[in-house]
């Protein structure tokens, strides 16, 4: 074991850590139904507009790759209070950019601080026991896609009635309660790995050649991820045009919408192991592919992108948390370094997927939008399955 465990986790520190991890991966997806805002309030291009939802996750995707390892040999609880003070900083830093410069600045710092959210996941995974694990995995899994989904909404609703900026001030708001209560009631536990830094970050190779399993979960994830974001990332976009012309806050009503994928996070948990990872991915990527195919067609009625929504956002967790526990069954012992590995192809995916699909939807409009995630998914489909076809019994 990678360390001791301190401590089990009570109902109450599961409850935090999965209303914390709520909280801040929704800071990834502020902006979203906010962009409209803040394109004209800076008067910012297309261009811009997509390096500013990639800077946050490539912010993101640099925490995973550089900090998320420090959790094999640091308290975890010490990590996440120092990300905590970036988070609000940084948050106040947007909230304040007078320019495109120090708006991508701010946005990529936001990406790096919110590194609290896979500090936790593993956190809860290395307190629980054999028996309670997967209960725990899908109790905070169920808070991360409430965060990812509702953040939109509540971005849009507080950006139409206080402006862009003040979404940013409730983020610091947020994580400076947040922090303070992780400090507070999060037991401080003691790695026994002392590996060095460098040696570290550099050991997520050697994890990379020697799990196929971690491979083809990376890959798989990461193509479906790009798709997502790029829906997510023009949606508001698309329904500010005619003819819809919908404001900031009527955009972000369609995080609602995609409550759905906390049913498809429910669907997993119960069917995964009785139908296998990968039939069960195979499964949610043909209703995320007939969902990009809704949406496309019917993009222009409300009721088309209601249901593609829908079907996306059902597929896009029920593979995810299928993906994750065969990647948390690999090696615990290097559970921080192997979620690191996966989650930093799953967001560079997203910034991927975030500034294509701006790029695609300034030049061929939505159904352009629709046909990169199409592509986008037919890859992930073969990586989940001819890939597969080679690697080891491993987490399948």
């Amino acid at each position: 074991m990678s360390q001791k465990k301190s401590s089990s986790l009570s109902r109450g520190q599961l409850l935090l850590m999965s209303s914390a991890v709520s909280a801040t991966a929704a800071n990834l997806f502020y902006n979203q139904p906010i962009l409209p805002q803040i394109g004209e309030d800076l008067s910012l291009t297309s261009d811009q507009l997509g390096a500013v939802l990639a800077s946050g996750q490539i912010g993101y995707a640099a925490a995973l790759l550089f900090l998320s390892p420090l959790g094999d040999t640091m308290p975890r609880r010490n990590i996440i209070t120092i990300l905590s003070i970036l988070l609000v900083a940084s948050s106040l830093l947007a909230s304040n950019s007078a320019n495109f410069y120090v708006l991508l600045a701010a946005c990529f710092m936001v990406g790096l601080s919110a590194n609290i959210t896979q500090q936790l996941i593993p956190f809860a995974a290395s307190l629980s026991s054999p028996e309670t694990k997967a209960r725990v995995i899908g109790t905070i899994m169920t808070g991360l896609t409430i965060g990812i989904l509702l953040s939109r909404t509540i971005s849009g609703f507080v950006g139409e009635q206080l402006g862009w900026r003040a979404v940013f001030i409730m983020s610091a708001l947020l994580a400076s309660v947040f922090g303070g209560l992780l400090f507070a009631f999060l037991p401080k536990n003691l790695p026994e790995n002392k590996m060095p830094y460098f040696k570290l970050v550099l050991s997520m190779g050697s994890l990379i050649v020697k799990h196929a399993t971690l491979r083809q979960a990376t890959l798989t994830g990461g193509f479906w991820f790009a798709a997502f974001n790029a829906l997510w990332a023009t949606l508001a976009l698309h329904v500010h045009e005619a003819p819809f012309g919908y404001n900031s806050q009527q955009a972000g009503l369609f995080g609602v919408v995609a409550l759905a994928g906390v049913v498809g996070a429910k669907i997993a948990g119960v069917w995964n192991h009785k139908v296998g990872s990968r039939n069960m991915i195979n499964i949610a990527l043909v209703l995320i592919a007939v969902g990009f195919f809704v949406s496309g067609v019917f993009g222009e009625s409300l009721i088309g992108l209601i249901v593609g929504i829908i079907l996306i956002d059902l597929g896009v967790f029920i593979s995810q948390v299928s993906n994750q526990v065969r990647v948390f069954s690999i090696d615990p012992a290097a559970q921080s370094r192997i979620n690191a590995v996966y989650m930093l192809g799953y967001y560079l995916g997203a910034a991927l997927g975030s500034y294509i699909g701006v790029m695609m939807f300034d030049m061929y409009g939505w159904y352009g939008v629709a046909l990169f995630s199409g592509v986008m998914i037919l890859l992930s489909f073969a990586t989940n399955n001819l890939v597969g076809r080679y690697q080891s019994k491993e987490g399948a």
